[in-house]
């Protein structure tokens, strides 16, 4: 049997769109010869979907498009996720997240996903009602067993018993989302199942980004051996075809190199953020620094440079080196540059709050170690007269505005309310500190230039907004500092645990402190791309009101 696995990238809600992009690729797929084309989990709805999933006008317009759908699958079998409607669903979950066997222009079975996942950022038993049968299908005289992603994670479940009764083929259309490495983990995990069952395994997987969420493809097929004898690209729509039984070469994507991947998924994440929502330009404030200039780049490289606008905002304690840097690094990247010199509106704020800042006669004597609150007021005003004027230029020119606030900064508050922090999407909110030098080096590596000068990757960072500021006058050394959130914000590990690990206490309880106080601000922090095991969002969710220490 000749196979196709269509690794495409649906929008969610886009059911007429979805539908018609799924048609078009069954006459590819027939085109190519093949008996049969799986497509990804929930591809006619899109996914996830969330509280659509239950809006019963939503479920019946995805349910109408497999139908009509059906008609198109003649000389071919087409498995097609969506929502079906369940009857005598309870007042909440309305639908089975299941598969469409379309053939001979009609709908010809259903399999219905056994497994839920309701962890890290699945929350399926919200919305699903789970199947419990195994469900083969014979193709072109084989064998073919249903599944749906999480069905197959573990061993047994329904794939097994579909093996054991005689299928040579397990299809499993996915919605697997990334994170940095998961492609590796899942093509383990796949290998092992094909050798448990003595089947072959077609994993189909969406790609595309999804608010937070980026779904990477990589589909790919086993054999029983537990050999990978297609492997998809990643990050892009494909056709992946592959003879079963397997005979020969097979198509082999090679993954990409570790900083590739990270820097693909951002890359496709903000794209399809920003064309799915329907704007057609973004706006970064460019300080100089190494976050700004991140996320230039990937801007310049999501959506175009000729989409992209940089706007420069120096004030008396940005240095020279920085603004020069600033306009540097727009130049490399051929993209707009706009400068907007902040002083005045700082000494405006200045005289409008005369009078409003001076420490009360009763005030707390302060440690003199750290800037006193007016200084910090006006570190913050700086913030938000910048934030101010993005959003304002937003509001002119339909600009989608990204902020520039890496996971390091956000774990512990150091960004701005309404400042630094105002803005539509968060690239890389999900990209500790050190990282984001890495993709910087990575990056020029790769265009053979300095896209970003030297200057700013071997500068100690800096917010600028008082004279000689420097990070580590407030946090620990971004090595220490990113080590200790990795343990206790992703690995959820607590105090005694990350000291006894090695991790100097002194700085634990201060990380610590800063991460729980800073939970307020995260969540009025705009979306961001996941590309760790745990982000900040969906995957990890605290109460804002906390007394509950390390």
């Amino acid at each position: 049997m000749r196979l196709a696995l269509a690794q495409v990238d649906p929008t969610v809600g886009a059911i007429d769109a979805n539908a018609a992009k799924v048609a078009e690729w069954i006459g590819r797929a027939r085109d190519e010869g093949a008996e049969l084309v799986i497509f990804p989990e929930l591809c006619i709805p899109g996914y996830p979907a969330e509280d659509l999933y239950l809006k019963r006008h939503f479920l019946a317009a995805n349910r109408r498009a497999v139908e009509r759908l059906a008609k198109e699958a003649t000389g071919i079998t087409a498995l097609v996720g969506f929502a079906e409607p369940a009857e005598g669903g309870d007042d909440a979950r309305r639908a089975h997240n299941s598969i469409a066997v379309l053939a001979e222009g009609a709908v010809q079975a259903v399999y219905r996903k056994n497994r839920l996942p309701n962890y890290a950022v699945f929350d399926e038993q919200r919305y699903f009602i789970p199947g419990s049968e195994p469900l083969a299908v014979e193709v072109d005289g084989l064998g073919v067993g249903l599944t749906v992603c999480e069905d197959v994670w573990l061993p047994g479940g329904p794939a097994q018993a579909e093996a054991a009764a005689g299928a040579r083929l397990i299809a499993n259309p996915s919605g697997s989302p990334y994170h940095r490495g998961k492609g590796s983990e899942r093509e383990t995990m796949f290998c092992e199942r094909s050798r448990g069952c003595g089947a072959y395994f077609a994993f189909c997987n969406l790609v595309g980004g999804q608010d937070e969420l980026v779904f990477d493809g990589q589909s790919l097929v086993t054999g029983p051996d537990g050999s990978v004898i297609a492997r998809a690209a990643q990050f892009e729509e494909e056709l992946l075809l592959c003879e079963i039984p397997h005979a020969g070469e097979g198509s082999l994507a090679e993954p990409l190199p570790d900083l590739d991947e990270v820097y693909g998924a951002l890359a496709l994440g903000l794209r399809d953020y920003v064309f799915k929502n329907g704007f057609k330009h973004v706006g970064v404030a460019l300080s100089g620094g190494i976050d700004s200039a991140l996320v230039a780049m990937l801007a310049a490289d999501a959506v175009g440079p000729e989409r992209l606008s940089c706007v420069v905002m120096p004030s008396p304690h940005s240095s020279s080196a920085t603004q020069q840097d600033a306009r540097e690094i727009a130049g490399n990247l051929r993209c707009e540059l706009i400068e907007i010199e902040i002083e005045p509106m700082m000494e405006s704020y200045e005289q409008a709050l005369r009078g409003h800042l001076e420490e009360p006669a009763t005030a707390v004597p302060r440690d003199p170690t750290k800037p006193s609150e007016p200084d910090l007021t006006a570190e913050n005003v700086q913030a938000r007269i910048r934030g101010n004027l993005m959003m304002a230029l937003s509001n002119r020119h339909g600009w989608l505005v990204l902020t520039t606030g890496n996971k390091s900064e956000m774990s512990v508050g150091y960004a701005t309310l309404y400042g630094d922090m105002a803005g539509g999407f968060a690239v890389i909110k999900d990209v500790p500190k050190q990282l984001v030098y890495e993709l910087v080096r990575r990056r020029n590596e790769r265009a053979g230039r300095e896209l970003v000068p030297a200057s700013v990757i071997d500068r100690a960072p800096s917010a600028e907004l008082r004279p000689g500021q420097r990070d580590e006058d407030s946090l620990p050394p971004y090595e220490l500092l990113d080590r200790i959130l990795g343990a206790y914000v992703e690995r959820d590990q607590g105090r005694e645990e990350m000291i006894a690990a090695g991790l100097p206490a002194e700085r634990v309880d201060e990380v610590i402190r800063l991460v729980d106080r800073a939970e307020y601000k995260r969540r009025q922090a705009a979306p961001g791309i996941r590309i760790t095991p745990k982000a900040f969002g969906k995957d990890r969710r605290l109460p804002i009101t906390n007394r509950f220490g390390g």
